[in-house]
């Protein structure tokens, strides 16, 4: 049966055709957009008002994303920010070491089991000024349960000496890069990257491996994404064990799953060649609702952490350089073997000198094994100038920036990171576009909250938490960015042809709005409010989840 959905406007992304007054849908897909008249061609229909006073979009494509946003919310969070939870409680932020203290004593005197641990995230001691979380501080929950607090960034991980003792660092002499130790010689308790945290989270909860397989962290996320007006959204870098695999194909396939979920292979403690067998064994298990088969290599770190690798002359503050997540050999050997096997690789790189290791890996694997649309993409690439975009465009290469660091980072990076001439162009979208780079922009939940209209937002003003424009001459318009959140993610992960506008054949995925957002502007587009979703025809209201 077709079923014709009426609404007050429907933005369609389609440049031949980009608004209309009706969608028209069958067996989950989209036969067409446009007036009544046109679409009763089609046939017997039912013609659904539900949306008469509702605008419609595609549904949004959150092209970078951790399906750990759900998981996390188990914990306690103690980001600086207030945050909307998946059941739509607003948590207030944490604003002092103090405050963070307070929140985890709270939680731990609600633990009735004494071998649980203490469990925080969203920690961002970059507002705290020159303090920094120590051991000590967290000692105060706990000296006898473990006390582990994820930052912000998920690349740094705070844990109190029990935590650390049962991982094995709390001991003299520890030499690695990532564990900064005190005047007393011990570890201080930050633990900076995937290495330096690995003998310790799995003590405090952020074992990845069984995130990954948490079924009620993806249906909370899943009710996060429909809040939201997202109908796809990535897993951007998750170790895929296969118990993960089976779980994520099993809630996906149920039919009141309301998300597309599209899930990289993170690149880590494999061969290239393993990793790349393992991805082309993941994209024969693929389905419409859980898509597998690309890679996910992390280059660096954060740059609000200062475990970003950065060019000459680094840091604003002088805080050293930072780290190298994967070795320069093993991201030109999986980009050769990926390009050899069709294999999507998208690769994390935070500070320009980690994009243009990535670039120069690229450009080397291209000319062993030429590919003209393999749609590698830069993930964060927050640093990049113009003459890296114009060699990226030059490579064929796509880009996915992070216009949320604005907000939640802008004046620090302007006052303390990467000073005021790298701040104002950073993310920078105008530079991109200009070049004819695909662009994407992102949340990296839970890095920052899922809602890809606050991300475009964020885009459109480049405004900081304290009202600073932080490069306006990188300001893109309204319209570029309800693109980027829409087709242009959806290129960026090769789903173009499926999703990111609402014409003839596309899936029946759409953002159900209350407002406007072209008639909301650049200043409200942050403050348009989401019904809900259409995915795969199926309608799902945010309010009665």
């Amino acid at each position: 049966m077709i079923t014709i959905y009426r609404a007050k406007r429907i933005l369609t992304m389609n440049p031949a055709r980009p608004e209309a007054t009706h969608v028209a849908v069958r067996d989950g897909r989209i036969l067409g957009a446009g007036r009544l008249d046109e679409l009763s061609g089609w046939g017997e229909h039912r013609l659904d008002d539900r949306f008469a006073d509702k605008v419609l979009m595609p549904g949004l494509v959150e092209g970078h994303s951790h399906l750990f946003e759900g998981a996390v919310w188990a914990y306690v969070y103690v980001g600086y920010h207030e945050r909307m939870d998946p059941d739509g409680r607003v948590w207030p932020g944490a604003t002092s070491i103090e405050a963070v203290v307070e929140r985890l004593r709270e939680a731990e005197q609600r633990l009735a089991d004494p071998a649980l641990p203490v469990v925080g995230w969203g920690l961002d001691p970059i507002y705290f000024g020159a303090e920094r979380v120590s051991r000590a501080d967290l000692d105060r929950v706990s000296t006898e349960r473990p006390v582990g607090v994820m930052h912000a960034s998920f690349h740094i991980l705070n844990a109190n000496s029990r935590a650390l003792e049962r991982g094995g660092l709390l001991r003299r002499g520890v030499a690695h890069p990532g564990v900064p130790l005190g005047d007393d010689g011990l570890p201080t308790g930050e633990l900076k990257g995937p290495d330096a945290m690995m003998p310790v989270a799995p003590q405090v909860g952020f074992d990845r491996e069984l995130l990954a397989a948490d079924e009620s962290g993806l249906e909370r996320f899943a009710r996060l994404a429909v809040r939201t007006g997202v109908t796809t959204a990535t897993d951007l870098a998750s170790l895929l064990p296969q118990n993960a695999v089976n779980m994520m194909l099993r809630v996906s396939a149920q039919p009141g799953f309301p998300l597309r979920v599209v899930s990289l292979l993170r690149q880590m403690n494999q061969t290239p060649q393993q990793l790349v067998d393992r991805a082309r064994a993941l994209r024969e298990m693929s389905t419409d609702q859980l898509r597998l088969g690309a890679i996910k290599i992390v280059a660096d770190g954060s740059i609000q952490g200062f475990s970003a690798r950065l060019r000459w002359p680094g840091y604003y503050n002088g805080a050293p350089n930072g780290l190298w997540y994967t070795p320069p050999e093993t991201i030109r050997a999986v980009y050769a073997r990926a390009l050899e096997e069709g294999i999507l690789v998208h690769t994390h790189t935070n500070g320009d000198e980690a994009t243009e290791l990535a670039l120069d890996c690229l450009e080397q694997a291209l000319k062993a094994q030429p590919v003209r649309d393999h749609r590698f993409t830069l993930q964060h690439c927050q640093l990049a100038d113009a003459a890296q975009y114009r060699r990226i465009k030059a490579l064929g290469a796509c880009v996915n920036l992070f216009p949320n660091h604005h907000f939640y980072w802008g004046d620090q990076h302007y006052e303390m990171t990467v000073g005021p001439e790298r701040a104002e162009r950073m993310n920078a979208c105008a530079t991109a576009l200009a070049a004819g780079v695909p662009i994407a922009i992102h949340s990296d939940a839970p890095v920052t909250p899922l809602g890809p209209l606050f991300t475009a937002w964020c885009a459109v003003n480049r405004l900081t938490a304290s009202g600073r424009v932080l490069g306006e001459h990188e300001r893109i318009g309204v319209q570029d960015a309800l693109r980027t959140i829409t087709l242009g993610a959806a290129y960026t992960l090769r789903l173009d042809q499926e999703i990111g506008s609402i014409e003839c054949g596309k899936h029946a995925d759409f953002a159900v709005l209350e407002d406007d957002p072209l008639e909301a502007g650049a200043e409200a587009l942050k403050d348009v409010r989401v019904w809900g979703t259409v995915q795969g025809g199926r309608v799902f209201e945010a309010a009665t989840l």
